[in-house]
């Protein structure tokens, strides 16, 4: 089956907003063996749309539309599809009534407009969509699957995972595809590339390479014609990888490092504090963003001049004698947050943006210390200052990567 994603909106086109709709798409539909062969998008014009769903229409044999069913007249998904296929919208009773009923529930007038959203031409049946008010299409028709989904994330994945997924899961027949993703920091992608390349050459299982923000990642596709196969080729494929990478792999598929770093500290019963100065209290947001957090992590400090690090309990010595962004003051952040937060371990990221000279450009030195009440580590990271923010968000995955790699041998 040939699958062709359309994304709906002039936002998209203006850069107002990213697509993340087509990429999460486009991440499912392996797992059912279809094909994606096309992804477009289009603006809020309705000649347009019309000239994409022909296009679509003549090519693919599943037609995944996102966005372009709000109440607002600039939105014309349902008008685009009833002209592809020549059929007339009619407001469907029992629609409105769940439409109005829902605004009523919600103690909200129904605007007029509203009333589009309970539309319907004779070959779709309606796609529920109980976190909003745009219900979802789902069109047979000579042999053909147009399925629109509404365009926030929020509606729409729920929408396919509870009732589009399962329904396609029945429809479809023919090769099953498994993908394992592997997450690994601490090298190059160039470095990666160069220790797998014997696999790189495999047409099935296949394996790509990619620079993420949270490091290198290696996606591993297999395609067979049942799942206990491709899943046996996935597992073959993983132990090779294993053995190449080893401890670089840090996790799989949805893993995050802080998620990753919390089920370990819980697992050994342990606690932590952070202390930064470099990356402002992403350290301690990032942490805190997994579930469960506050079980184990007990606070973070955030001292960005020499006065904040000496109440923090930074030895003015060390400060005057090392510098403030520097190894020495790193490991001496992550020992005064583990002291001053009662924890087991503590970790301190300090940093600098300074000039190389030889090269004539700015780069960005990153230290962290890690004090786990035994020892002291001190790891050091140069990064081209492309973007603070991104150098911020390098540094504080440094900094968990490393504390996972001492904790895995704790």
């Amino acid at each position: 089956m040939r699958a062709e994603i359309i994304s709906v909106g002039t936002e998209l086109l203006l850069g107002e907003l990213t697509d993340t709709n087509a990429p999460f798409l486009a991440s499912q539909l392996p797992l059912l063996g279809i094909d994606l062969y096309w992804i477009s998008q289009v603006g809020d014009n309705q000649v347009r749309l019309v000239e994409v769903l022909k296009r679509a229409w003549q090519r693919s044999d599943l037609i995944l539309i996102t966005g372009g069913l709000g109440p607002t007249e600039d939105d014309l998904t349902r008008e685009a599809i009833a002209e592809l296929l020549e059929e007339k919208l009619k407001v469907v009773p029992a629609l409105e009534r769940e439409l109005r009923e829902l605004f009523a529930r919600r103690r909200i007038e129904m605007p007029p407009t509203n009333i589009k959203q309970a539309t319907l031409i004779p070959s779709a049946e309606v796609i529920d969509n109980v976190n909003g008010t745009a219900p979802g299409w789902w069109v047979e028709k000579d042999k053909r699957i147009i399925i629109a989904m509404p365009g926030p994330p929020r509606e729409m994945q729920p929408m396919w995972y509870h009732q589009i997924l399962p329904r396609l899961r029945q429809t479809v027949t023919g090769a099953i595809i498994v993908s394992k993703t592997f997450k690994t920091f601490g090298l190059t992608e160039a470095s990666v590339g160069e220790l797998v390349s014997p696999l790189l050459s495999s047409a099935n299982p296949t394996l790509g390479v990619y620079a993420k923000a949270d490091g290198i990642h290696l996606r591993l596709t297999a395609k067979a014609q049942s799942q206990r196969q491709a899943e046996e080729m996935i597992a073959h494929g993983e132990a090779k990888l294993r053995s190449i990478l080893g401890e670089y792999i840090w996790g799989t598929d949805d893993d995050t490092l802080e998620a990753v770093i919390g089920h370990m500290l819980t697992e050994k019963g342990l606690s932590l504090a952070v202390m930064e100065s470099y990356p402002g209290g992403l350290l301690a947001a990032t942490i805190t963003s997994a579930p469960g957090a506050s079980t184990y992590f007990k606070g973070g400090l955030v001292a960005s001049s020499d006065e904040a690090l000496r109440a923090c309990g930074i030895d003015a010595k060390v400060i005057s004698d090392y510098g403030s962004s520097s190894a020495a003051v790193a490991q001496a952040m992550a020992e005064a947050a583990r002291l001053h937060l009662g924890t087991d371990i503590g970790v301190g990221i300090a940093g600098v943006d300074e000039s190389n000279e030889v090269e004539e450009r700015l780069v960005t030195t990153i230290y962290i210390g890690i004090d786990d009440g035994k020892d002291k580590r001190a790891i050091t990271a140069h990064y081209p200052p492309w973007d603070r923010a991104w150098v911020k968000r390098r540094a504080v995955t440094a900094a968990l990567f490393w504390l996972r790699k001492i904790l895995a041998t704790a």
